[in-house]
């Protein structure tokens, strides 16, 4: 079978996905890459021997040498770019978040509905091995009927990645309740089988509002802009986004259409990196610790007790090569992706869950922004969940 010639827009911090991609003879190489910056072009180049380069998105939607296109662009973007391949009759993969308003997700879902072209976004958490886990567990039925789920998300590197690009702005991504949670939300979703129909959040920008040291409007990141040892504690960050309007700390409260009830907490200036997740069904629960190799993920389901480290079960999250990030997420979720162009049929990631985690990100940021009132979450058309549920099939 011959390659899957792909078509990347981006090569910015999510440019490893594209090179995970880029397998020639295995599946799937990378034929053309569209780029703002220079010199990511010129790392492009490197990376993708023999593929045309351009700063011009066209080129590569309407490129002859294109069979898919890859979206990897600030969140921003996602609705324009994506729709524009779709029209153009190319299957489409759009990294998460699907973009950063409900009206945009709506969009590029009504487009693919529209055309027929297929549409994938990357929420590759649904492939990472803890969550599979947990998943697994769940509905073996070890913990009985899922009633509640609560997330905390300690973002340990926050400050180098989400405060000195445009991630930090809400232009570009709405807050990061939206840009980052989408993951949490859309993995709170798949665990307890439902969608947020209400939120309230609270959330505050406690740390980084206040240091003045940001880099000049225009001005590349520093060279040093992240490091795994350094910028500790978090008032020493340097060269931060000229422009910071984003919250730095969020508690949110999620009521599903199911009946469970959850609650998320995410920190940008934790010391720690790493997800935490406690399920609680009707009868038992079960938490992880550690998210990656070297993690567990703790049942306690036999007896009433105290506090006991000793859970009833304990359960190692599997150790996958971790050759393309997350854990291995990356490389299955690439799989995914050229499998379903090339036969369609159903897949482990969904347009429709995509646009729900979008949505409740919203919703929350909204309600935290306006005093914590609650919010409701708007519906899908039914028409556009129907087809994407048989696959998107007619």
């Amino acid at each position: 079978m011959t390659d899957l010639r792909l078509g990347v827009l981006g090569y910015g911090l999510r440019g490893s996905l594209a090179r995970t991609a880029h397998r020639p003879g295995a599946g799937s190489r990378v034929t053309a890459l569209a780029e703002h910056d220079a010199a990511a072009r010129a790392a492009a180049g490197v990376a993708f021997p023999g593929a045309l380069i351009s700063g011009d998105h066209r080129k590569v939607v309407e490129g002859p040498d294109v069979d898919a296109v890859v979206v990897l662009t600030p969140d921003h973007t996602h609705a324009a770019l994506a729709c524009e391949a779709l029209r153009a009759g190319k299957p489409v993969f759009v990294e998460k978040p699907l973009e950063i308003s409900v009206e945009a997700c709506d969009d590029i879902l009504r487009t693919a509905y529209e055309t027929g072209t297929r549409l994938y976004v990357g929420h590759n958490m649904r492939h990472m091995p803890v969550v599979r886990l947990m998943r697994g567990l769940i509905g073996s039925g070890a913990i009985g009927e899922v009633k509640t789920v609560w997330i905390r998300h300690f973002v340990g590197y926050g400050g180098d990645w989400y405060f000195k690009d445009w991630h930090a702005e809400r232009r570009c991504t709405t807050g990061l309740l939206l840009q980052k949670a989408a993951h949490d939300i859309d993995v709170l979703h798949w665990l307890a089988e439902g969608y947020t129909r209400q939120v309230q959040a609270l959330g505050a920008l406690m740390v980084y509002g206040d240091n003045p040291h940001r880099r000049p409007p225009g001005a590349p990141r520093a060279d040093d802009w992240y490091t795994k040892d350094g910028h500790w504690p978090p008032h020493t960050q340097r060269g931060l986004n000229p422009v910071i309007d984003v919250e730095d700390v969020s508690l949110v409260n999620l009521r599903l259409d199911n009946g469970v009830l959850a609650a998320y907490q995410q920190c940008h200036f934790t010391p720690d990196y790493w997800r935490n997740y406690t399920v609680i069904g009707d009868a038992g629960r079960l938490e992880n610790f550690g998210d990656g190799p070297g993690g567990v993920v703790k049942v306690w389901n036999t007896r009433r007790s105290g506090y006991r480290g000793d859970a009833d079960a304990t359960h190692p999250v599997p150790d996958v090569q971790d050759e393309g990030g997350h854990g291995g997420a990356d490389p299955l979720l690439v799989a995914e992706f050229v499998r379903f162009v090339r036969e369609g049929g159903r897949t482990d990631t969904s347009p429709v869950a995509a646009r729900m985690a979008v949505a409740a990100g919203v919703g929350a940021t909204r309600s935290l922004r306006d005093g914590g009132r609650p919010r409701e979450v708007p519906a899908l058309d039914p028409a556009l969940i129907a087809y994407f549920e048989r696959g998107q099939l007619r």
